[in-house]
């Protein structure tokens, strides 16, 4: 520790000198203290702190280039100490390390792109200082000078890690070429360690659109599913880590519009012609890889149209039936999300009940996962917009009613007792038919439409007005009695007396309202509730819609006739 002490006050004396001849001297000095520094970290350090030599070090960086790799090759091991990060920040090493960054000598690039990576692991607010230094320009082009250098690769693929969560370096690797150079290094990547760095970045890279596109025009898809196809057929390796981590990385590349149209090709993309493989997969992961594809291509109309036309549909089925009993939860809802979003365009609603999905879908009403039931009810409502021949269909199926009917009740799972109302409420809308509403109300699901008439979201507070309105415009006589066991006029009374209820539902509610006064049992009820003085309030209502139909309303309830001038929607 002696000899450590003269060197650090000679290398103190030499730097501030600028002589040519003392270089020697201070090579030989800075040899020892790296030996000392590499021999025994923290007494060596412990010494370097209250020596004050970290500005001399900046100084002799500065002024002697001969000897910046080896004060670099100093800081790099100096800055495995968490206790002199901090001195090197305030001497300003940082600042002094980074022009190194430009060299062309590898060592150099190697120890300062060490020493600045160790010096500001961790710390956000030197790191934002080295993005609007420019550091990601001169790590880019350090990997396009120098692909093949093992260590100073490796050393600035870690940097870019670090710095790549950072929104201002993402802006600042849109600017440059990173999305080739990684792609070429995925393509070298020989073992997991750098594998999963490189997974690492371009998952953080996938975080902006801008550079999902670059990534994509980059080829790196092509990549990607040669390293999926290779883990998957060797049985030397641990393949569910790496095989997630880089199908997390496909779906981030389809998250993005146009990086995920560019991927589509209308149906002749890579990742697209390889979803077939994946869904018939017997890899989980794989399967759910293919799934949240089609579900993620499905965000645009035209790749819906396209893909059922390609017959992904029976696929996604196909997949469902292996999972229906005690299969895999995350799987099953991704693929009814994928076959939701491909219902959505009303060619495919067609298209996909002529090929009997809504039958083969049905498998899935034995499920007792709530993520999959509120999944297959929200599938089956999507399917059933519009398509009156369909909700007629299912909408008199004893067993799906009875289900829909228990889902109804399950208070403990709020989404899939909401979804299945919905359902309820589209079948009667869709369908208009009464033997939908007979079989309905045998089913006993009128009093899960009239309790969903109290929902606290507006919609499904509109789809069960609508839904009552059109069975009572059908058939009010076969389901009267369940009206009033159920409290619906009652309910209707607390929407329309509520300042918070909208204009829509209280206009509806009226509506419903004018439809039951053909009963002269709910006329009566009405007229014990005080319905009249209700209407009379809204008379004065602000809203021209709802004055009106209150007036048509009150004028019936006034008259002795049984003609109720039916709301029918």
């Amino acid at each position: 520790m002696d000899s450590l002490s003269q060197h650090l006050e000679g290398l103190k004396l030499f730097g501030n000198k600028d002589q040519v001849e003392v270089e020697e001297e201070i090579l030989k000095s800075l040899n020892m203290v790296l030996q000392a520094v590499t021999g025994d970290q923290q007494l060596s350090g412990s010494l370097l702190e209250t020596s004050e030599i970290f500005t001399t070090l900046g100084q002799i960086l500065t002024s002697h280039p001969r000897c910046a790799v080896p004060v670099a090759q100093v800081l790099a091991e100096l800055a495995k100490n968490e206790e002199l990060k901090q001195p090197c920040i305030d001497a300003g090493l940082v600042s002094a390390l980074l022009p190194h960054l430009e060299s062309s000598d590898q060592d150099l690039l190697l120890h300062a792109g060490r020493a600045i990576g160790r010096i500001c692991y961790g710390n956000k607010e030197l790191q934002e200082e080295l993005v609007k230094a420019g550091v990601i320009s001169l790590l880019v082009k350090i990997l396009s000078d120098f692909p093949e250098s093992e260590p100073l690769v490796r050393v600035d693929l870690l940097a870019l890690c670090n710095l790549a969560d950072l929104d201002t370096a993402k802006e600042a690797l849109s600017k440059t070429s990173v999305a080739e150079e990684m792609v070429r290094q995925l393509r070298r990547a020989e073992n997991q360690e750098r594998l999963e760095i490189i997974i690492d970045i371009l998952q953080l890279l996938a975080e902006n659109d801008s550079l999902k596109v670059q990534l994509v025009e980059a080829d790196v898809q092509s990549v990607l599913v040669e390293i999926l196809q290779r883990v998957q057929d060797s049985p030397e390796v641990d393949a569910t880590g790496i095989l997630k981590t880089i199908s997390d990385l496909v779906i981030s590349l389809l998250l993005g519009d146009e990086s995920m149209q560019k991927l589509f090709a209308d149906g002749t993309g890579l990742i697209y012609q390889r979803i077939s493989s994946w869904l018939m997969s017997p890899n989980i992961q794989m399967q759910l890889t293919g799934a949240l594809a089609v579900a993620n291509f499905a965000r645009n109309d035209s790749n819906c149209v396209k893909m059922v036309q390609l017959g992904v549909v029976h696929q996604l089925l196909d997949v469902l039936e292996k999972h229906v009993d005690d299969g895999d939860v995350t799987v099953q809802h991704a693929a009814l999300s994928a076959l939701r979003n491909l219902a959505i365009p009303v060619i495919n609603k067609v298209q996909m009940l002529e090929e009997g999905v809504a039958k083969r879908i049905q498998m899935l009403l034995r499920s007792e996962m709530p993520p999959v039931q509120f999944k297959l009810l929200g599938t089956l409502r999507m399917l059933m917009d519009g398509q009156v021949e369909a909700a007629e269909t299912l909408g008199q199926e004893p067993a799906l009613l009875n289900r829909l009917v228990q889902w109804c009740e399950a208070k403990e799972h709020a989404g899939v007792q909401g979804e299945a109302s919905r359902l309820l409420a589209s079948l009667l809308r869709h369908s208009k038919s009464q033997e939908v509403v007979r079989a309905i109300q045998e089913a006993q699901g009128v009093k899960h439409l009239v309790s969903m008439t109290t929902s606290e979201h507006a919609i499904m507070q509109n789809e069960a007005l609508i839904a009552l309105a059109i069975a009572s415009a059908i058939n009010l006589e076969i389901i009267k009695d369940a009206f009033k066991e159920s409290k619906l006029i009652p309910n209707l009374q607390k929407l329309l007396e509520d300042e918070m209820t909208s204009p829509e539902v209280k206009y509806k509610s009226l509506g419903l309202l004018c439809s039951l006064l053909g009963s002269g049992d709910l006329r009566k009820q009405m007229e014990e509730a005080k319905v009249l003085d209700t209407l009379e309030n809204l008379c004065n209502h602000s809203n021209a819609n709802v004055v009106q139909q209150a007036v048509t309303t009150l004028q019936i309830l006034k008259s002795n006739t049984q003609d109720s001038g039916l709301f029918f929607p």
